[in-house]
C-alpha cells in the first residue's frame, strides 16, 4: 500500500525516539492507523507489535486485570521484553482502562508505545491525569490544501503567509480546480484519492454516519442518534455564525441541555471547531458568542445547503488554524473582522474582493492596534496590494 507523506509525518517520526508515548488523537479516518503502521515499518526497534481494538480478541487482551497476564501474552507471541519493544495501538479508547494499563507496562518494561484515539476530551483529560509526563499528543486532522495537492501528485512548495500576496497566474491556474475540489469535498484522504465524485458523496456521508453511530455511541449516551445529525445539518447551514442555542433549540426541538452537550461533543470529537471573539473593548463589542466551523468541507457541505460564501469562509479557516490561534472581531453594529491570527494579524473572507474590502479591514483593524491586513479571495477578479489567493495559503 503506497504512504502519501503527512506534514506531520517529519514530528512523529522524530519522536519514535522519545521514551515518551506517541499519542495521534482525530477524527475517525484521518489517517491515524496508516500512520501508526508507518512509524513501526520506519522504526529502528526490531520487536513489532500492532493492535486494533476494535477487534474484540485485543481488546480482550488489554482488559486483562492483572497486566502481567499481557505481558505473558505478548512473551507467547515471541516478544522478548530483556530488549526494547514497539507497540501500536489504534482506537484506545474502545478500553476504558487503557491509560492505567499503558502506565503499568510504561513504566516497569521497555516499550515504546504508539496510540491512537478518536476523542480529544478522552485523550486529553482522563488520559492526561494517569500518564502525565509520559506522553505526548499530536492532533491528526483531515489532509490540509498542501497535503491534498500532494496526494494528487501535484509538487508545490511551502509559502509562508508573509509570502502569500504575491500572485502568479500561471500558478494559480494550475492549482484553481484543486482548491475548488478542497471547498467543496475538504480533505479527508479516502475522500481526496477517489477521482469519482459520486464516490466521494458517498464516502462523506459514510465518514457521518460512522462517527455518529460508532465512535459517538461510544463514547457518549445518546439515545436518539438522528438528534444529532439533525443539529449537525442545522450547523452546516450556520458556517461562520455565532452560535445562537436558543435558535438551535427552537428550530430542532431538542432541549437546550442535549444541544449544549452535543455541541461539546461535536467539539471534543473533532467535527466542529468554536472561535472567539477577540475582546478589547467589551463595552463596545458582542463578547461571549463563538462563531462556528467544520474541521472538514466534505462534511460541511452535508445538508447541500451551504452557501458558496460559507463553504469559502470554512475552507480558509481549515487552512488557518494550523498556523495559529484564531479567532474574530464584531462590533455591536455588526461590523466585523472574519480571521484574526495570533491577535497579530486580520484577514477578511470574500469571493469576490475589492480594494473597498481592505480600506474596511484596515479602519476595523485599526482599534485592534493591529497593522497587517489582507484580504482572502476566491475568484482574483481584481488584483491589489493586500489581496492573498485562497489557494496560497498553505
Amino acid at each position: 500500500m503506497k504512504f502519501y507523506n503527512r506534514i506531520i509525518y517529519s514530528s512523529l517520526f522524530s519522536h519514535l525516539e522519545k521514551r515518551q508515548i506517541t499519542v495521534l488523537t482525530g477524527m475517525r479516518r484521518t489517517g491515524k492507523t496508516t500512520l501508526v503502521k508507518q512509524l513501526l515499518k520506519d522504526s529502528k526497534i526490531d520487536q513489532q507489535f500492532y493492535f486494533d481494538l476494535e477487534r474484540m480478541d485485543n481488546r480482550a487482551l488489554f482488559s486483562e486485570d492483572n497486566y502481567e497476564s499481557i505481558i505473558y501474552a505478548l512473551t507467547q507471541r515471541g516478544a522478548d521484553f530483556s530488549k526494547k519493544v514497539i507497540i501500536g495501538i489504534d482506537e484506545i479508547q474502545l478500553v476504558p482502562n487503557l491509560p492505567s494499563v499503558l502506565k503499568y507496562l510504561y513504566d516497569t518494561y521497555d516499550i515504546k508505545f504508539i496510540v491512537t484515539g478518536s476523542s480529544a476530551y478522552y485523550m486529553k483529560n482522563m488520559f492526561s491525569e494517569s500518564l502525565a509526563g509520559r506522553k505526548k499528543l499530536f492532533e491528526i486532522y483531515p489532509l490540509n490544501f498542501t497535503e491534498l495537492l500532494s496526494f494528487n501528485g501535484v509538487s508545490v512548495s511551502d509559502i509562508p503567509l508573509d509570502s502569500t500576496g504575491k500572485f502568479v497566474k500561471a500558478e494559480y491556474e494550475r492549482l484553481k480546480s484543486h482548491y475548488e475540489t478542497y471547498i467543496k469535498y475538504g480533505g479527508f484522504p479516502e475522500v481526496v484519492l477517489s477521482p469519482a465524485i459520486d464516490d466521494k458523496n458517498d464516502m462523506i456521508q459514510d465518514i457521518i454516519s460512522s462517527y455518529i453511530n460508532f465512535d459517538i455511541s461510544m463514547l457518549s449516551d445518546i439515545r436518539n442518534p438522528s438528534n444529532l445529525y439533525k443539529l449537525i445539518k442545522l450547523l452546516s447551514v450556520r458556517i461562520g455564525t455565532k452560535l445562537d442555542i436558543a435558535k438551535l433549540t427552537s428550530i430542532s426541538g431538542i432541549s437546550r441541555p442535549t444541544v449544549e452537550n452535543y455541541l461539546d461533543l461535536l467539539e471534543q470529537t473533532y467535527m466542529i471547531r468554536t472561535i472567539p471573539v477577540l475582546s478589547d473593548s467589551p463595552d463596545r463589542e458582542i463578547t461571549k458568542a463563538k462563531k462556528i466551523y467544520f474541521l472538514d468541507n466534505g462534511i460541511a457541505s452535508i445538508s447541500g445547503d451551504a452557501g458558496s460564501g460559507a463553504m469559502f469562509e470554512n475552507a480558509v479557516f481549515n487552512q488557518l488554524h494550523h498556523k495559529g490561534a484564531v479567532s474574530y472581531y464584531q462590533l455591536k453594529s455588526g461590523k466585523e473582522i472574519d480571521f484574526i491570527l495570533d491577535k497579530q494579524v486580520c484577514y477578511e473572507i470574500k469571493e469576490t474582493a475589492t480594494e473597498g474590502d481592505l480600506r474596511n479591514l484596515l479602519s476595523m483593524a485599526q482599534k485592534l492596534n493591529i497593522e497587517e491586513c489582507h484580504v482572502i479571495g476566491r475568484h482574483p477578479v481584481k488584483l491589489f496590494e493586500g489581496f492573498i489567493w485562497g489557494g496560497f495559503i498553505r
